[in-house]
């Protein structure tokens, strides 16, 4: 994967005032990490976002802050304004190229299942990321999962079938299931569940009626005393 290199500067405006550097189409944020001090930042918005549509949190960056020689570093996190859905703050964390760290990296799902294709199943997903320990260098930006090995409904895929790079541990438990395909429901099942919905709306509009009837009785009750 291509080197990804974004440029920062260090920030004056720390606690209420971070968010004055958001004025300047830049987002307040803090690198930090083992054996380093830490320190408070600011990058620019529009490279921050397209860098992090390719890096996410599983990706090397080297971050150069002013003058200073880059350093590696992945993003921790990112919080989000709540309501524009932009990020509003960021967190760095500079890695150590000699220590291993462990990682969430995430699941890219190919090829086609059979029991998709053939058999009209339906594929459930139940883990979308793992966690590893490596050197930072080796970090996967992702780990495929073939589910074209999924070919009946018996089939499964566990962590502990995932085909890792050199050097990558897994430590997310092996037993896990990653992936199976569900039958497709019987005639007699969708018969039941949509006899099932009836009967819950039947329930609902009858509890709703109920609740009328109480309710123009109270009026009823509060009209007599009031007379």
């Amino acid at each position: 994967m291509e080197t990804l290199t974004l440029a920062a500067s260090i920030r004056t405006a720390l606690g209420k005032r971070a968010k004055d550097v958001m004025t300047e189409r830049k987002i307040p944020a803090i690198v930090y990490g083992h054996g380093v001090d830490a320190r408070a930042i600011s990058v620019p918005a529009s490279e921050f976002r397209r860098l992090f549509m390719k890096a996410g949190s599983s990706t090397l960056i080297d971050l150069a802050v002013d003058t200073a020689a880059p350093v590696k570093v992945l993003v921790k996190e990112v919080q989000y304004h709540p309501l524009r859905s932009e990020p509003i703050h960021v967190d760095f964390l500079q890695v150590q190229m000699t220590e291993k760290m462990s990682v969430e990296v995430p699941l890219v799902f190919t090829g086609e299942s059979e029991a998709v294709k053939a058999l009209g199943g339906t594929l459930m997903k139940t883990l979308d990321h793992v966690d590893v320990e490596c050197l930072p260098a080796d970090i996967p930006h992702e780990i495929s999962v073939d589910i074209g090995v999924l070919k009946t409904f018996d089939d499964s895929i566990t962590v502990a079938d995932l085909k890792l790079p050199k050097g990558v541990e897994v430590t997310t438990h092996g037993e896990l299931t990653i992936a199976f395909v569900e039958k497709p429901l019987t005639e007699e099942e969708l018969k039941k569940m949509e006899e099932s919905q009836v009967g819950d709306v039947t329930a609902v509009k009858a509890e709703s009626d109920e609740k009328k009837a109480e309710k123009a009785a109270e009026g009823a009750v509060k009209e007599g005393n009031a007379t």
